[in-house]
């Protein structure tokens, strides 16, 4: 009788014990969606017990803590990133809270050169800080087709029209110049000249010479794309 007894608190002990591990469980609850940016390759969030899990090839904004220079930077260096509003799934759900801090190192970083090749960084990210000082780790890269930072094409636009317009100037000048040696009325014909070879002149200078730095200001925004699942704990709404 007592080995009955006792055979039956074990069995009793050991169903609940097996029910309270199974209370535990970081089950998925629900499956939820982010807000898209252009790039990602994904927008899908699960929802669990104990922690929200961001999908690889989702993407969001961040922006940088301080102004970086691709000149004054080198492999293995970290760059300070920050989440400036918080993040939330589509359903409502918070996923990264506002003020969060993201740690990139520096992989490689390609001089700019020339013809007119723009410098490019390039980044991995592998630590997610929240406000609470929890750090998670993770993986993830610039939402770029490379993979790398670089000055937009409306930037390098601008450095050709500088050329362009600046050389246009000289040559303006210097037809003007020369149509005043023989004759006054000659100015147009000067114009005509100079104008055309300045602005030639600046636009194939401005596509030989090296390309731009990648410049960035602090509070600038740039967009990242999870190279891998990225699980947080879930936090206080």
């Amino acid at each position: 009788m007592k080995k009955f007894i006792a055979t039956l608190l074990i069995i009793m002990l050991g169903i609940s014990a097996y029910a309270e591990t199974c209370t535990c469980e970081d089950e998925i609850i629900a499956r939820e969606h982010m807000f898209c940016e252009k790039c990602a390759e994904c927008n899908q969030v699960l929802i669990k017990n104990l922690e929200n899990v961001i999908c690889k090839g989702n993407a969001f904004r961040i922006v940088f803590d301080c102004k970086f220079w691709s000149e004054c930077s080198k492999a293995g260096d970290k760059v300070n990133f920050s989440v400036p509003e918080a993040i939330y799934t589509q359903e409502g759900t918070l996923l990264i809270p506002a003020g969060s801090k993201l740690v990139a190192t520096v992989i490689k970083i390609e001089k700019q050169r020339v013809p007119n090749k723009n410098a490019r960084v390039y980044l991995t990210f592998d630590c997610l800080m929240l406000p609470d000082g929890t750090a998670i780790s993770m993986n993830a890269r610039p939402c770029t087709k490379d993979s790398s930072l670089k000055e937009g094409p409306w930037h390098t636009a601008g450095k050709l029209a500088a050329w362009t317009l600046g050389l246009g100037i000289v040559g303006a000048g210097a037809g003007t110049g020369f149509a005043f040696i023989p004759n006054p009325a000659k100015l147009g014909v000067g114009y005509a000249i100079g104008i055309p070879v300045g602005t030639t002149v600046g636009l194939v200078t401005g596509l030989i010479t090296p390309g731009l730095k990648y410049h960035a200001k602090a509070g600038e925004s740039i967009v990242i794309m999870l190279c891998e699942d990225l699980c947080i704990k879930k936090q206080c709404q």
